[in-house]
């Protein structure tokens, strides 16, 4: 449910109106208070009062998650002293300067400290959700909100943010060439060598290249290309399971396995269940 200091009809920054049926006293029921993102000019230093008055109602136990500018208002509440804990990467600075008693660190998606969770833009704060979610009541019903949402079903909260960084051009200088080569032989044992070696560069300057141009380093995003593969290939195909692993570069149906359930909580067969075939969510209208 969601609630309001007064009560009153909350306006967004985008012009519209949310009619809010109930005030900070609901939070004393609590298990989860998130707060969501606001615009930056109404960013302060200090909470007014009816917010100082609102959070004492949450009980101890509650868990909160901020969605961007919402991990202000946690760090105004003293909520993230010495703690770790992120924000939209445009605000870093500010933030800092406010509160630098925070440990933050603004080029992940969101950062999990036990009872309190931040995240950094609104989409990440779908990433976070979606954590919570897989957390508390498993990996096969975060996917399946997942998939309801047409949002991807997993990212890890240490993956890079976007910034305003140019993406790189195509070029025979970049990676994007081998990354295309990568894709069509995930079957392979492809290493980093393999990688430079295709892009006519050394593997220190390969790897630095493309972590770049993608965000992230090139054994990482092998990794998370074969996992979508077998995420296609388990909704799509009824292949073994060892097939598939084979297919997709991983060397047995145990390091698939591993590899899929640290990326969305379930094994190969659960997923299967899930998404393949007669597991696949019905359509709706």
């Amino acid at each position: 449910m969601t609630c309001a200091v007064d009560e009153q009809p909350v306006r967004t920054s985008s012009d519209f109106l949310i009619t809010v049926k109930h005030g900070p006293e609901v939070l004393e029921a609590a298990d989860i208070v998130v707060l969501p993102p606001f615009a930056a000019a109404s960013l302060t230093r200090d909470l007014p009062e009816p917010v100082i008055a609102a959070l004492e109602y949450v009980r101890p136990g509650a868990r909160f998650v901020s969605i961007c500018t919402g991990a202000f208002v946690l760090a105004a509440a003293g909520l993230l002293d010495g703690r770790p804990a992120t924000t939209h990467w445009v605000l870093a600075d500010l933030f800092r300067e406010w509160f630098p008693q925070v440990r933050l660190n603004p080029g992940v998606l969101f950062v999990d400290d036990g009872d309190v969770l931040t995240s950094a833009g609104a989409a990440s704060g779908v990433d976070a959700c979606l954590h919570l979610l897989r957390k508390d009541h498993g990996g096969e019903l975060a996917n399946r909100v997942a998939r309801v949402c047409v949002v991807p079903p997993w990212r890890d909260g240490g993956e890079a943010q976007y910034s305003e960084l140019p993406i790189p051009p195509a070029s025979k200088t970049g990676t994007s060439a081998t990354r295309q080569w990568a894709l069509q032989n995930l079957h392979e044992p492809l290493s980093l060598a393999d990688l430079a070696r295709r892009a006519q560069m050394s593997a220190r300057t390969f790897a630095r290249r493309f972590h770049d141009e993608v965000g992230t380093s090139p054994g990482r995003w092998l990794i998370q290309q074969r996992v979508s593969r077998a995420c296609h290939l388990l909704e799509s195909s009824d292949l073994p399971v060892a097939d598939i692993a084979r297919q997709v570069g991983f060397a047995t149906s145990a390091s698939l396995r591993k590899h899929l359930y640290a990326a969305v909580g379930v094994t190969p067969l659960a997923y299967r269940r899930a998404f393949g075939g007669a597991g696949r969510l019905p359509v709706t209208r």
